[in-house]
């Protein structure tokens, strides 16, 4: 993750873009990626959506992503820290129930 997030920034960086990025513009852009990635479902079964746009599912992902990390750095964040933080929280707010899995 942190090869990524070096990537990432210093791709911003090298195009000066950072003074450019403020914490709301980045939320803004981070939905409208999540809704780009919407748009290849609209309509469609999961399999038929997958089956159809495979490559753009994945560039839209790749989108998110970039400006999750862009904002996260922009309010001094560390996502590995508060994924994994997150993730002691949803133990416990969804236990594992070994006799029934469900996917939340």
């Amino acid at each position: 993750m942190k090869e990524i997030i070096q990537k990432v920034l210093a791709f911003r960086d090298e195009r000066g873009w950072k003074k450019y990025h403020k914490e709301k513009d980045l939320a803004i852009s981070i939905s409208l990626e999540a809704n780009e990635l919407l748009e290849n479902f609209q309509w469609k079964s999961s399999e038929e959506a997958v089956a159809a746009s495979e490559e753009n599912i994945k560039e839209e992902i790749a989108d998110i992503l970039i400006y999750l990390i862009q904002l996260a750095d922009k309010m001094d964040i560390n996502l590995e820290e508060e994924v994994s933080k997150k993730l002691v929280k949803n133990a416990v707010k969804y236990p594992v129930n070994n006799s029934e899995k469900t996917v939340k």
